[in-house]
């Protein structure tokens, strides 16, 4: 699985400290999903356009090992993680929510968009999730292909 960060995994707004620096949140489901396909065997990867101490550190606190940040040629990330997991596109799902993302998502085995993801993002999608970047999608996703794996074991 490979997500799309600002506007997937955060709703893709930034806050700029007083110092310089940026702060980000991160919804906490998102992290169990995350957490949950990693457990399952699905590895999963960050690509994102843009380099952040606060994307990096919740990628650690995750376990999230294929981690590209400041990546202004994201066909170039995709294609190093599919040769490092030996994988062809047509076993990836995509989440994404803007136009950089369009690319990819049309590669891809399952793309899917945020609720409020970009029109033309929503139109290339093969699903488009109940719930906002930031506020749950990536869980929503993670669920669903879970499900569909007959792995979403939970008691």
């Amino acid at each position: 699985m490979m997500l799309d960060v600002d506007g997937v995994l955060t709703d893709g707004r930034l806050l700029y400290l007083p110092d310089g620096r940026e702060a980000k949140t991160f919804h906490v489901r998102d992290g169990l999903g995350i957490q949950l396909m990693i457990a399952s065997g699905v590895p999963v990867a960050l690509i994102s356009g843009r380099r952040s101490e606060a994307t990096a550190r919740r990628a650690e606190e995750l376990g999230i090992e294929l981690t590209y940040l400041g990546i202004s040629d994201k066909e170039e990330a995709f294609q190093d993680i599919l040769q490092r997991l030996d994988l062809n596109e047509s076993q990836v799902a995509y989440v994404g929510d803007d136009l950089p993302d369009l690319h990819l998502m049309k590669k891809v085995g399952l793309s899917m968009a945020v609720a409020d993801a970009a029109s033309e993002v929503r139109a290339a999608a093969h699903v488009v999730l109940r719930t906002n970047g930031g506020q749950g999608a990536v869980r929503e996703a993670c669920e669903r292909i879970l499900k569909a794996k007959g792995a979403w074991n939970i008691a």
